[in-house]
């Protein structure tokens, strides 16, 4: 396998899933966000978006906190110190083997 593509492979896959990129992606731009929010912006199921949160969690990306708000509880989520290092590697990562995929092509 030629080098870019290794390093493509070895991209951390915690981070790169497409669900999980979107969410932490929304969660960079801020210092903490609502389950309802995360909802709305990745357009993802509760179910879903509560099971990438759980592992976002365990990988140490994410902290979840929820709060009692009147006689609901709020869930609310931010990114670690960790979690905004590991994405802001993944982005730089892929800023640098974006020139070295292959020579640019027509679109056919």
């Amino acid at each position: 396998m030629s080098e870019p593509f290794q390093e493509l492979a070895n991209l951390d896959k915690l981070v790169h899933e497409p669900a999980r990129l979107a969410i932490t992606a929304a969660l960079e731009s801020c210092r903490e966000a609502d389950f309802l929010y995360l909802q709305r912006v990745t357009g993802l199921s509760p179910g879903n978006l509560s099971s990438h949160l759980t592992k976002l969690e365990n990988g140490g990306i994410v902290q979840v906190r929820k709060e009692l708000a009147g006689k609901r509880t709020e869930t609310w989520i931010q990114l670690t110190a960790k979690g905004r290092a590991a994405v802001m590697e993944h982005w730089r990562r892929l800023e640098r083997l974006r020139p070295r995929g292959g020579p640019d092509r027509p679109s056919t």
